[in-house]
């Protein structure tokens, strides 16, 4: 018997890496809420708590090919930089976290990569 997952997936809508990994979670029958990552920033509290479930580095919040990242010269900056610093500085703007990211409330995956989400989010078979 399968059961939906429902998952909540943190994305731009004109990304299209965002829109692929949507259309990759629906054909693997999850339920998908939809959240707007300039319009809804996560906070700092919410990016430490999904850190915190995913045990990741804070490092891989960020999304270093883009525009923002690089404007704000970050790549040089972050290694002095507190944890608590990084988490206000990407709460403070969308375009600099990592996207798409995807959680169910206890698991999460950070960007798209098609046999990571078969691994991870295709067990509704």
């Amino acid at each position: 018997m399968s059961t939906v997952n429902q998952v909540t997936i943190i994305e731009y809508p004109k990304c299209s890496t965002c829109r692929a990994a949507i259309k990759s979670l629906k054909a693997k029958g999850n339920e998908v809420v939809t959240r707007n990552i300039v319009e809804q920033t996560p906070t700092a509290e919410e990016l430490k708590q999904l850190l915190k479930i995913s045990g990741m580095d804070i490092k891989k919040l960020f999304n270093t090919s883009g525009d923002v990242y690089r404007e704000l010269g970050l790549k040089d900056k972050l290694a002095s930089m507190s944890e608590e610093e990084k988490l206000n500085l990407l709460a403070s703007n969308g375009m600099l976290i990592k996207r798409p990211i995807v959680t169910n409330g206890k698991v999460i995956t950070v960007g798209f990569k098609e046999d990571l989400y078969a691994e991870v989010w295709g067990n509704n078979e």
